[in-house]
C-alpha cells in the first residue's frame, strides 16, 4: 500500500485531473488492498470455529486457492506440452480476484465469518455457504482460462450456476443442484444427475457461449478505444447488489435483454469521443481506472432525468449505472464517478480531514444536510463537471449552449460550498493541499466565464436551492406545538 503520496499526484487529484503516474499509483494501492483483504479472508476462516466454518468448507476454501496458486505458476512458466500453446500470458488468477465485484464478495465472507454472536443460524449459514461456493467458481474460471484441465464439483444455487466472466447455467431442477465441471482444451463440460450434458466454449478474451437454452453467457462491450481491452457489461455477477442503494434515486441491478444490450451499445459506442469533447484526460481516467460496467434499473419516473448511477469504495474500478440515453450523458456519468472512486482511493491512502461525520453542512445539489465527507464527495465530482461541459462549451459548436448551461450550474454549485471546504479546522496539511488544488482550478475557469444569461440563471437556481434548504432545516428543528 501507499506509504506516501507525491505531492505533484496530490495537486494533480485535488485539479479533478490526474496524469497516467497518478492513477497508476492509485490503482496499484487499490490492487495491494484487495490482495490483503483477501489473505485476511483466507486467515478468518481458517480460525474460525468449525460450528461457524466446517473442516470441509475449510478444506475447499484451501482446495480452490491451491488452484488458484498452480494457475498462476503456470501462466509464469510459460507454454508447455499438450495443449498449452494458447494460454494467455496474462495471470488469470489474479485478474479475477482484482475484479471489481471481488471486493464486495470478499466483504460478504468476512461479514459472514464474524460471527461474534456466536455460530450462525440457518440463514447465516447458507449465506456462508453461497459465498465460499462462489469462490470456487472463481477458482474454476481461473483455471479454465488458464488452459489447466481438470474435474471439480459445483453447486447451482437457487437453479442458478454462475461463472464470473463466462456466464450461468440455468439448471432443469430448483433449488440446490450439484454440477460436475470439466475442463480441457478450451471448453467447460457441465454435468447434471439425469440431464443432457452443457457444453462451453471459451470466447476470446471475455465471455463463452454455447447451444445449449440453458446457459447465459456473460457479456461485454468493446474497447472503449480500438486498443483497449473489452468492457465487461455485468448483469450476472450475484454480488454486484450492495448491502443498500447509495442514493434514494439509486435503484438495484438488472439482468438486460438484447433489446437493452444495444442501447448500452449506442451509448458506449460514442462514449469516447464524447469524453475527449471534455478534455483528453477525461478519456485518460477512464481507460486506468474502468474495469466493468453493471446495469441498474431506471427508478420509477427517471427517464427524463437520466436515470440513476453509482460507484462503491469497495468495488473500486466498477460503474453501476441504468441504461445511458446518450453518449454525452453516458461520459458525464463517467467523469461524475470516476472522480468519486478517485476520492475514495485517495482517502484510503491519506488522510485529508478528521470532520466528526455529522451532517450540517449545506449541498445544492442534496436536499439533506451533508457531512464534510459528503461535501468534499459531492463538490469535487461537480467541480470536474465544470470542468468538463466548459471544455465542451469551447470546442463544440453543435451543443455550446447547453454545455454552458451546465457548467455554469456546475460551477456555481461548488463555488457556494467552497467556502465550507477551506474553512474546515478539521483539514490535515495534505487536506488543505488537496483543497486549495480545488479552488485554484475552479478559479482558473473564470479565465473563459460562461455567456451572462447562463450565470444569471445559475446563481437563480442557487438562491432558490439554498432558501428551500432553510426552510426544511427551520422545519425540521422546530418544536412540536
Amino acid at each position: 500500500m501507499l506509504s506516501v503520496i507525491p505531492d505533484r499526484s496530490l495537486d494533480e487529484l485535488g485539479r479533478a485531473e490526474g496524469g497516467p503516474d497518478t492513477l497508476a499509483l492509485l490503482v496499484r494501492d487499490q490492487d495491494t488492498r484487495r490482495l490483503l483483504l483477501l489473505r485476511v479472508l483466507l486467515d478468518a476462516a481458517d480460525a474460525a470455529e468449525p460450528a461457524v466454518c466446517s473442516a470441509a468448507q475449510k478444506t475447499r476454501l484451501r482446495e480452490d486457492w491451491a488452484l488458484l496458486a498452480e494457475t498462476e505458476a503456470a501462466v509464469r512458466a510459460g507454454p508447455g506440452p499438450a495443449g498449452a500453446a494458447d494460454r494467455p500470458a496474462t495471470a488469470p488468477a489474479r485478474d479475477r480476484i482484482l475484479y471489481p465485484l471481488a471486493g464486495p464478495w470478499a466483504l460478504r465472507c468476512l461479514r459472514c465469518l464474524d460471527r461474534t454472536g456466536g455460530p450462525p443460524g440457518p440463514d447465516g449459514a447458507r449465506e456462508l455457504r453461497l459465498a465460499l461456493a462462489h469462490f470456487s467458481a472463481l477458482a474454476t474460471v481461473v483455471a479454465t482460462r488458464a488452459g489447466i484441465p481438470f474435474h471439480a464439483r459445483l453447486t447451482a444455487h437457487d437453479g442458478i450456476l454462475v461463472l464470473p466472466s463466462l456466464g450461468s447455467l440455468h439448471t432443469a431442477r430448483p433449488g440446490d443442484v450439484p454440477v460436475e465441471v470439466a475442463a480441457t482444451d478450451g471448453r467447460l463440460t457441465l454435468r447434471q444427475h439425469g440431464e443432457s450434458d452443457v457444453v462451453v466454449f471459451l470466447e476470446s478474451g471475455f465471455g463463452a457461449w454455447s447451444g445449449a437454452l440453458a446457459w447465459t453467457p456473460a457479456h461485454a462491450l468493446p474497447g472503449l478505444t480500438p486498443e483497449a481491452a473489452p468492457m465487461p457489461l455485468d448483469d450476472l455477477d450475484p454480488y454486484r447488489a450492495g448491502p443498500e442503494p447509495l442514493h434514494p434515486t439509486q435503484s438495484g441491478p438488472t439482468t438486460l435483454d438484447d433489446a437493452g444490450r444495444k442501447r448500452w451499445l449506442q451509448a458506449w459506442s460514442g462514449t469516447a469521443a464524447a469524453l475527449r469533447t471534455g478534455g483528453e484526460h477525461r478519456l485518460t481516467e477512464a481507460l486506468a481506472l474502468l474495469r466493468c460496467l453493471v446495469p441498474l434499473e431506471m427508478p420509477p419516473g427517471a427517464e427524463g432525468r437520466g436515470g440513476c448511477s453509482a460507484t462503491r469504495r469497495e468495488a473500486f474500478g466498477a460503474l453501476f449505472s441504468s441504461t445511458p440515453p446518450s453518449p454525452v450523458a453516458f461520459a458525464a456519468t463517467l467523469v461524475h464517478e470516476l472522480q468519486h472512486a478517485k476520492l475514495a482511493a485517495l482517502s484510503d491512502a491519506l488522510v485529508l480531514h478528521q470532520d466528526d461525520g455529522q451532517p450540517r453542512y449545506f449541498a445544492p445539489w442534496r436536499p439533506d444536510p451533508r457531512p464534510y465527507d459528503g461535501l468534499l464527495q459531492g463538490a469535487y465530482a461537480h467541480l470536474a463537471l465544470a470542468d468538463f461541459f466548459q471544455r465542451r462549451a469551447l470546442t463544440v459548436a453543435a451543443h455550446r449552449e447547453s454545455a454552458w448551461s451546465q457548467h455554469s450550474r456546475y460551477r456555481a454549485q461548488v463555488g457556494a460550498v467552497l467556502p465550507a471546504l477551506v474553512g474546515s479546522p478539521q483539514l490535515t496539511v495534505a487536506g488543505r493541499r488537496f483543497v486549495d488544488q480545488m479552488v485554484a482550478a475552479h478559479e482558473r475557469m473564470a479565465a473563459h466565464p460562461a455567456p451572462r444569461g447562463h450565470t444569471v440563471r445559475a446563481e437563480a437556481y442557487l438562491e432558490a436551492a439554498r432558501t428551500l434548504w432553510r426552510q426544511r432545516q427551520a422545519s425540521a428543528t422546530r418544536p412540536n406545538e
